[in-house]
C-alpha cells in the first residue's frame, strides 16, 4: 500500500519553527494498527489522518507515537492548510472558507483563509472550555519543575493552577516571569506518573503580561510519549479561556509566544466569545509544507 504524506510546521509560516506534524490526506483503508505504526515511524508529536466525506466535510483521527487522542490543535492546522494547499478543499481568491471536521471530541469548524488562491491563516474552533477544578497535589505539581510556591501566580497576583479542558484536558500552570518559565528543569518520569493520576494531557506552563496582553508558554506533555512540545492549539485555547475566567484578562483575543526553549518559534493567535453564558474558543495561525512523499507499508 502507497500513502501520501506530508510533514507541515503549524503555527509559523516558515521552515524549521512552529510545531510539525505529519498529515495523511487519504486514510481511506488504513486500519487503526497501521495508523499507530506510521505514527510512530514518523515520529513527530502528533499525525492527523484524515478521510474526506464531502468538500468541505473531513473526518480527522489524530495518534501521537505512543496512542491515539482525541484531537490535536496543531495537527488541525497543518491538516487543514494542507488539504487547503493541495486542493482537497477548493480554494477561493481571497477571503474565508468554512471547513466542518470530525473529531474524538465531535464537529468542530475551521475557517481558512486566502489570499490570492493561497490558504494563509486556519483557524479552528476548539470544544466548550471545561474546568474540573484546582490542581489539589500542588505540591507534587512544583516538585516535577523544581518551582516554589512563591514563583506561581501572574505578576504579583496570586494564581492557582487549574485543570481546563477545551478538547483535551491539561493543567494550566501561571509562572510569574518568563524567566523562571524558561529556567524550569523537569522531572519528565515524575510529571509523566502525576499527569496520568490526575487524567491529563500534560501541563501548560504560562507567563502572562497584563499590561501587553501577551503570554509566553511551554507545554509538557509526556504522559502521551511528548517531552515538550512547540506549539499546542487545545492547552492555548485553555489558556485564554483560563484567563478570562479568573478576570486576569478581560479581552477577546490573545497572542502566545511558545516553542522558544526548543528554538522552534511558534506564534498561536487565540479569541475568546461569550455566548449565553458558555464561551466560543478559537485559535489559529499559519503552516507551511516543509516535506511530502509517499510512505509504502
Amino acid at each position: 500500500m502507497e500513502v501520501n504524506i506530508f510533514q507541515v510546521d503549524a503555527f509559523t509560516d516558515e521552515a524549521f519553527g512552529g510545531n510539525p506534524a505529519g498529515v495523511v490526506t487519504n486514510s481511506k483503508g488504513i486500519s487503526s494498527e497501521q495508523m499507530q505504526k506510521i505514527a510512530n515511524e514518523m515520529n513527530l508529536s502528533e499525525t492527523a489522518f484524515v478521510r474526506q466525506i464531502d468538500d468541505c466535510y473531513f473526518k480527522i483521527r489524530y495518534f501521537t507515537p505512543l496512542c491515539e487522542v482525541d484531537l490535536c490543535g496543531h495537527a488541525t492546522i497543518a491538516a487543514v492548510h494542507t488539504l487547503a494547499n493541495k486542493g482537497y478543499i477548493k480554494p477561493i481568491e481571497n477571503g474565508g472558507k468554512i471547513a466542518n471536521i470530525e473529531t474524538g471530541v465531535g464537529p468542530l469548524k475551521v475557517e481558512i483563509q486566502f489570499r490570492n488562491y493561497s490558504p494563509v491563516n486556519v483557524i479552528m474552533e476548539q470544544a466548550t472550555p471545561k474546568s474540573t477544578g484546582a490542581v489539589k497535589e500542588l505540591k507534587e505539581l512544583l516538585e516535577c519543575f523544581n518551582l516554589n510556591a512563591d514563583d506561581i501566580g501572574i505578576g504579583n497576583k496570586k494564581a492557582i493552577p487549574e485543570i481546563i479542558s477545551t478538547g483535551l484536558p491539561d493543567i494550566m500552570l501561571p509562572v510569574n516571569s518568563k524567566k523562571t518559565l524558561m529556567d524550569m528543569e523537569v522531572d519528565f518520569c515524575r510529571l509523566r506518573d502525576l499527569s496520568n493520576r490526575l487524567g491529563v494531557t500534560g501541563v501548560h506552563a504560562f507567563s502572562y503580561d497584563e499590561e501587553k496582553e501577551v503570554a509566553h508558554a511551554r507545554n509538557f506533555g509526556p504522559a502521551v510519549g511528548i517531552d515538550e512540545e512547540a506549539a499546542t492549539g487545545t492547552a492555548n485555547g485553555a489558556l485564554i479561556y483560563y484567563l478570562r475566567k479568573n478576570r486576569f484578562f478581560n479581552g477577546d483575543s490573545l497572542v502566545v509566544y511558545q516553542g522558544e526553549s526548543l528554538k522552534r518559534p511558534s506564534i498561536i493567535n487565540c479569541y475568546i466569545e461569550e455566548m449565553e453564558g458558555s464561551y466560543l474558543v478559537r485559535v489559529g495561525g499559519s503552516a507551511t509544507i516543509v516535506m511530502e512523499g509517499i510512505i509504502k507499508f
